[in-house]
């Protein structure tokens, strides 16, 4: 690394700032150049409090190393670190994430009483009978009647999607969002998909078609299901 090379390089974005670290040199010599950076650009104290966001790169560090420079920055009025983001996953992390991401299949009818719970995508191929509920932390996908409630994105995730083969759901629950039970005269709807409109804040039910053109995402549903 040539002499002249920045370990710190301080962008000013319209959230704050972003502090880029370089992740080929010592953790020391991170600390020692922030400090000496952070001196020489002050913030003046008639300044707005500055959101400050960490990029490590392909470096990892621990929680007391994260505090030290989380300390470093709070030491210079007006910034407070609002997140600190790392290229490099822990063990812990990347085994949440890959039990968040697949995909259960399950075969059976979802009864009156019965509660079937799983984390990542859900896909049942039968019916959720009036009474029966289902929940996954993903999308759920039904090939089947969808009469009783349905709840995706259980861990908060307003952005998942529950499609259905046939879909007159008791309840729809899609992170936080929920929908009012359909009028008991209402007939069922094919092929459709309940997902969370951003505009409305309130979930809707579209062709599922259509709702693919606004969540591309989904389209590694299809990818998963073909290389698992």
């Amino acid at each position: 690394m040539s002499a002249n090379s920045q370990l710190v390089t301080i962008k000013g974005t319209r959230d704050g700032l972003t502090l880029w670290l370089n992740d080929q040199c010592s953790y020391d010599s991170i600390l020692q150049e922030l400090e000496e950076k952070l001196s020489v650009n002050g913030v003046d104290d008639d300044q707005p409090m500055i959101r400050v966001t960490i990029q490590l790169g392909n470096r990892f560090l621990t929680d007391d190393q994260q505090d030290k420079l989380r300390e470093i920055v709070r030491e210079k009025q007006k910034l407070v670190v609002e997140k600190i983001e790392s290229n490099v996953m822990t063990k812990d992390e990347a085994l949440s994430w890959k039990e968040n991401t697949e995909i259960t299949p399950i075969t059976k009818t979802v009864r009156s009483g019965q509660v079937v719970e799983i984390k990542g995508d859900l896909l049942l191929l039968g019916d959720v009978n009036p009474g029966g509920k289902v929940v996954a932390s993903g999308n759920i996908f039904i090939l089947g009647h969808l009469r009783g409630i349905a709840h995706a994105g259980a861990s908060g995730n307003e952005g998942a999607v529950i499609a259905a083969s046939y879909m007159k759901p008791n309840q729809l629950r899609i992170g936080s969002q929920i929908s009012r039970a359909p009028d008991q005269d209402s007939d069922g709807l094919y092929i459709e998909c309940g997902y969370v409109d951003e505009k409305n804040e309130a979930i809707r039910i579209a062709p599922l078609q259509e709702v693919m053109k606004q969540k591309p995402d989904l389209v590694s549903f299809e990818r998963r299901m073909l290389n698992g």
